[in-house]
């Protein structure tokens, strides 16, 4: 050993945990309580050390090691034994032995790092960070490798289930119109699940077969994921950064997902976020588990990186907006609210708006844990049996509605349900003030089959088949052009929360909520409709002020009448968006204009969205309402016979529908005649629009 390499004890400097290249040699720092510790070196692939390196008391201070070697540690590997067990260094920012996603033959195997530093000799090409805010983003999340290892996917084979595959769908990407990639866990971790009881009386037990495809658990924090790299030589170093830099070169940005399970040191989980904002220019970390949040959130090293955790609660988010809460709140309510339940109006008029001044919210329908999309609108209940636990794991508390039929249909009547649901549900996302996520996939249907907790599925489960974007491609349409829809409008993606007031004194408050009935919002339980008026004065974009807008939800299983708000004389209110219909979203300036500018029939379970703009009629004069499809009448079932009565009278029970009640005051209605509930909570604001009148 002694030939080979020497000790540095000249060198009494403190540098960073990990491994770090200084003159003539390396320093190695590591933490650990153990009484004993020691540095084994190995050549590539051998057995046993080709040299062990004693840590000495003088080489401590707390519980951190530091030693400099000098010698040659090219083609060298490293592992550091503590109390006579070998133990891979949490710092390693790369792993030898973990190049194929889940290898058997690997079990049992030491899991090494390369004795390499940071040698900042990667050609970034002057890569500068979008800096996309919160109100413009459009965020799309992944899995790293399921996002392209489905056959379909148009990615070549040698680079399905990679970073570098994930590359090639940029253009996929940019014309859905998505700014801000979020991939789950890309660091190394151990994918094999291995049994929890190690007491058996016949020896280890072997794993069966399942994967963590997920990737929650401990890992390696500063070390990208071998197996997500292509090509039979893994780089996962220069493959991530290949990643990141054509990203940014597309105007994309890219926050990736740690996990921390708590028995990290805060000053690990400190360390780590720090060194992929420094190493590999991510945009922002998505923190799950138990991570030091008041320690990131008031870091000012990352006061300009997008953070999401759960919640912020006890944190100072500082001058910036670049904290975000990320969790179920608005995905639970809207799933509610979409499916017809009573109670969630107040829901609706709050998660429409949430958009705090100094913490951003991330909006979604659908996430890794639970149903997709549309399975939220083709199950009642979880189908988890492919996971091995009968069914027994995964929530039971989906809020989804089969429409009718559970799992796959060829029924017309349930098909186009399921799609007006699902358009409906893209509009709850995309109209609503916070920043939306979309699932990879929900844009064009993608299912799971029902499972609700695909945490060991590394198959066509949980892979997205691109298949599915032909096969509904009009609903792959119709997000593509919401999202559209959504930047060209500012008012629905303004910088802060609508005040609910009109502070600018132009005549009508940001934004006021109506019932059936203009300016009379009904929050009682049984309510299901709701209408939200934009005023465009308060939503400007390049200088320009935008439209008007009125947004009329109904959630009721019976169409119902919406008075509309009046506009200023030299406008009309004009057919943008109609979930009834499978066209949905008409082309700027081709609006169809209602039948009437007072009042308008929003169908069954259907969300209407007006525009107010010029005239400019077309040639007849007037452009028909959309409707629920050829030859159906209003009040008639989607895909109903031509002159069709609708299933249900006034106050009758429909079948098959969720959140249905027997008794008055449930037929098309409701609300009518009502008094507004004046200490309703969400409606505390409205009152302050008071009788404002459009002019």
């Amino acid at each position: 050993m002694k030939e080979s390499f020497q000790i540095d004890r000249s060198d009494g400097k403190i540098y960073a945990m990990g491994v770090t290249a200084v003159a003539g040699g390396m320093h190695f720092s590591f933490a650990s309580k153990g009484a004993h510790c020691a540095l084994l070196l190995f050549k590539k692939g051998a057995d046993t050390p080709l040299a062990r390196i004693g840590f000495q008391d003088s080489m401590r201070t707390g519980d951190v090691w530091s030693v400099t070697v000098l010698g040659d540690f090219d083609g060298l590997e490293y592992v550091y034994e503590v109390d006579g067990l070998e133990v891979p260094d949490p710092y390693g920012t790369r792993f030898t032995g973990k190049e194929h996603w889940g290898s058997m033959e690997r079990l049992g195997k030491p899991v090494r790092t390369p004795v390499e530093g940071t040698d900042g000799t990667y050609d970034w090409e002057e890569d500068r960070l979008p800096q996309i805010p919160y109100e413009e983003c459009i965020i799309y999340r992944i899995h790293p490798r399921g996002f392209t290892k489905h056959p379909s996917s148009g990615v070549e084979q040698a680079k399905r289930g990679t970073f570098a595959g994930i590359v090639d769908k940029i253009p996929y990407l940019k014309e859905l119109g998505v700014t801000t990639l979020e991939i789950m866990p890309p660091v190394e971790f151990e994918e094999i699940i291995m049994p929890e009881r190690g007491d058996s009386p016949f020896g280890p037990e072997k794993p069966d077969g399942r994967l963590n495809y997920w990737g929650y658990g401990r890992g390696y924090s500063f070390a990208p994921k071998s197996s997500y790299c292509s090509g039979a030589v893994k780089q996962p170093i220069k493959e991530f950064k290949d990643m990141v830099k054509a990203l940014h070169k597309a105007g994309l940005e890219l926050v990736m997902e740690l996990f921390f399970d708590g028995r990290e040191a805060p000053s690990h989980v400190l360390d780590a976020v720090r060194y992929w904002v420094q190493e590999y220019h991510v945009d922002g970390v998505h923190l799950v588990g138990s991570a030091p949040l008041k320690l990131l959130g008031e870091d000012p090293y990352l006061s300009r990186l997008k953070l999401f955790a759960a919640g912020w609660d006890g944190v100072e988010p500082g001058d910036g907006k670049h904290l975000a809460q990320y969790n179920d709140g608005f995905m639970m309510d809207m799933r509610g609210f979409l499916k017809g339940d009573e109670g969630h109006m107040n829901h609706l008029a709050y998660h429409t708006r949430n958009n705090p001044e100094k913490v951003g919210v991330i909006n979604y329908m659908a996430n890794t844990n639970g149903f997709t999309m549309m399975d939220m609108v083709s199950y009642d209940r979880k189908h988890n049996e492919a996971n091995g636990e009968d069914n027994r794991d995964g929530t039971d508390y989906n809020l989804s509605w089969n429409c009718g039929e559970e799992g796959p249909s060829r029924k017309k009547r349930i098909v186009q349900m399921r799609r007006k649901q699902l358009r409906n549900a893209m509009v709850l996302l995309f109209l609503s003030q916070g920043t939306p996520l979309l699932m990879a996939g929900d844009e064009f249907g993608r299912t799971k089959k029902g499972n609700n907790n695909s945490y060991c599925q590394d198959n066509e489960i949980s892979w997205v088949n691109w298949k599915l974007q032909d096969t509904n491609r009009g609903l792959y349409q119709f997000a593509r052009s919401l999202i559209a829809f959504r930047k060209e409008h500012p008012i629905f993606h303004m910088p802060k929360e609508p005040a609910l007031l009109d502070y600018n004194s132009v005549g009508l408050p940001d934004v006021s909520y109506h019932g059936l009935k203009t300016w009379c919002p009904m929050f009682d339980n049984y309510c299901r409709q709701l209408g939200i008026l934009y005023c465009g004065k308060y939503g400007k974009k390049d200088g320009a002020e935008d439209n008007y807008f009125y947004v009329a939800y109904n959630m009721y299983w019976e169409p119902c009448e919406f008075a509309l708000p009046n506009l200023p004389k030299e406008l009309k209110w004009y057919v943008a968006l109609n979930t009834d219909s499978e066209q949905g979203i008409y082309p700027e300036g081709s609006e169809a204009l209602p039948d009437s500018q007072k009042r308008m029939m929003v169908m069954a379970r259907s969300i209407v969205v007006l525009i107010g703009r010029e005239g400019g009629d077309s040639p007849d004069g007037t452009k028909e309402m959309p409707d629920a499809g050829a030859g159906t009448k209003p009040g008639a079932e989607p895909g109903a016979k031509p002159g069709a009565k609708s299933g249900a009278k006034p106050g009758a029970k429909p079948k098959a529908e969720p959140g249905t009640k027997t008794g008055a005051g449930q037929g098309t209605a409701a609300g009518k005649g009502r008094k507004r509930s004046g200490n309703t909570k969400g409606a505390d604001h409205h009152v302050k629009s008071g009788n404002t009148q459009l002019h």
